[in-house]
């Protein structure tokens, strides 16, 4: 005869589990989500917007001018040639235009850095103070002036300073990305911790050390994702060059390749070359950073 009571007896029976059709069928679900077919249809529209017109530079660039110009794009080049970058190369005098736009990137890149930072650190450290606030207000405010609406006083300045050239042009770039650029390094200085400068400081660092030993480091990916963004404009700008810089053998290769666009005609394939070993770099450097974009940007807004 059992002794045990009903609320051992119940305790004893396992409770009821699904059964296992059933608990694949919810394991089954785990981590699988509902394609957004939307989205991707728009990103993949996005995505042929770009591919097409950069496979067509590819092609057009690598086929002799009898094919270049048989109205054929998409066709692939029957025989391969590389002679149209060589005479492209030659006519728009290529190795001077890169030169003179690796000097004006290479001042602007490490200019927006280096003073942007600056700027974000003396705001943000003296928040309190009215003039350093009034002062990034200031800044808000001019990026709402766009390069064309003082192009004719600025051509005017650099020219009684003697700045009409590559020099006036990097300078300009510094000057015009200042405003936003600070806000980027302004965000992100925001979420650094004061104990850590407070900590250095009494160690007997001074405000110069404290930002290159301490803050600068620290602002590593947002300084790369400026780096990124101050790269691309540089490199790519036609208007700043086209009116600043005087002399027309100091030109950049965007101005290069407009002034020389009569001399290509019908000769597509040789344009098409001048065109690819122009973007080429920035390409190249924007594939090789791309991740720090995102990253200094995300680490500025979510913290």
């Amino acid at each position: 005869m059992s002794t045990a009571t009903p609320a051992a007896s119940a305790a004893a029976v396992p409770p009821a589990t699904p059964s296992t059709p059933a608990r694949r069928r919810r394991r089954g679900k785990v981590g699988r989500e509902r394609v957004n077919w939307p989205a991707t249809v728009l990103l993949l529209l996005g995505s042929l917007t770009v591919l097409v017109p950069l496979f067509v530079t590819v092609n057009m660039s690598l086929k002799t001018t009898a094919q270049a110009v048989d109205g054929k794009a998409f066709s692939l080049p029957d025989p391969l040639t590389f002679s149209s970058f060589v005479e492209a190369w030659n006519l728009t005098n290529f190795p001077r235009g890169f030169a003179i736009s690796i000097f004006i990137t290479t001042v602007a890149v490490a200019g927006e850095i280096i003073i942007s930072a600056l700027a974000a650190f003396a705001i943000v450290r003296n928040w309190d103070r009215r003039l350093f606030r009034w002062s990034f207000f200031y800044l808000l405010a001019a990026m709402f002036i766009p390069f064309p609406v003082v192009a004719l006083p600025q051509i005017q300045l650099t020219g009684m300073l003697g700045l009409d050239n590559p020099l006036g042009v990097a300078i300009l770039h510094i000057a015009f990305a200042l405003a936003f650029n600070t806000l980027l390094f302004t965000a992100f200085l925001r979420t650094i911790p004061l104990e850590l400068e407070e900590s250095m400081r009494m160690d007997g660092a001074g405000t110069w050390k404290v930002f290159w030993r301490l803050i600068l480091p620290l602002l590593g990916p947002m300084c790369a994702t400026v780096g990124i963004f101050a790269f691309i404009q540089s490199w790519n700008d036609f208007m700043m060059p086209s009116l600043i810089i005087s002399d027309p053998t100091l030109q950049t290769v965007p101005v290069l390749q407009n002034m020389f666009q009569t001399q290509f005609s019908n000769n597509y394939n040789v344009a098409f070359s001048s065109y690819l070993m122009a973007m080429a770099p920035a390409i190249v450097v924007y594939l090789f950073a791309q991740r720090w974009v995102m990253s200094g940007l995300t680490q500025g807004a979510i913290k």
